[in-house]
């Protein structure tokens, strides 16, 4: 089965997963002060990987507040495997579950089957990271099939540090479709 990958440029979907308070939220609403959200997917409480990538971004959260961009991690694990492994992040970001496998493929992830119950008792998504813009378009894009290939935090808030200078006026790259 092929998936479709979500398009730089494109506009991002409207996903509602479900916040650390039970409540719906949509995943890409930038909180009050910012204009950018930084959208991370995770594997889910079964990822050794996943929580230390979610605690070292933790050590980013103020640059990237400092460049008004909002943070969020979601999954699709249950709200009760999220409360878990929120016992063992030390972040200060939120938060989100139960990512449905219409979701995941809406976004263009690569979603895996586990390999037994013991690992975790769903289909989860693989890494991805999203960064959007003011315009809720798809400013970066990031996916991988595995957890050990991913978006190296300190060049990646580096970089958007740079594009959110206004002085580089840095386009959404890798639009192009070919000739028309």
């Amino acid at each position: 089965m092929h998936s479709k990958k979500l398009a730089a440029g494109a506009a991002f979907p409207t996903i509602l997963a479900t916040g650390p308070d039970g409540r719906q939220i949509d995943i890409a609403q930038p909180k009050e002060g910012t204009d950018w959200k930084l959208v991370v997917v995770y594997r889910g409480l079964h990822c050794p990987l996943c929580t230390q990538y979610l605690n070292r971004l933790e050590e980013f959260v103020a640059t990237l507040a400092a460049n008004r961009i909002d943070v969020i991690a979601v999954s699709a694990d249950s709200k009760a495997q999220m409360d878990s492994h929120l016992e063992k992040l030390k972040i200060s970001f939120p938060t989100a579950c139960g990512l449905s496998v219409e979701q995941m493929q809406k976004l263009g992830l690569y979603i895996s089957t586990p390999r037994s119950a013991k690992e975790t008792d769903h289909l989860f998504p693989e890494p991805g990271l999203f960064v959007i813009n003011e315009q809720g378009r798809v400013q970066v894009v990031e996916l991988s099939n595995s957890p050990f290939a991913r978006a190296e935090l300190e060049s990646l808030v580096s970089g958007l540090s740079w594009i959110r200078d206004p002085a580089n006026n840095y386009p959404i790259r890798g639009t192009y479709l070919g000739s028309e």
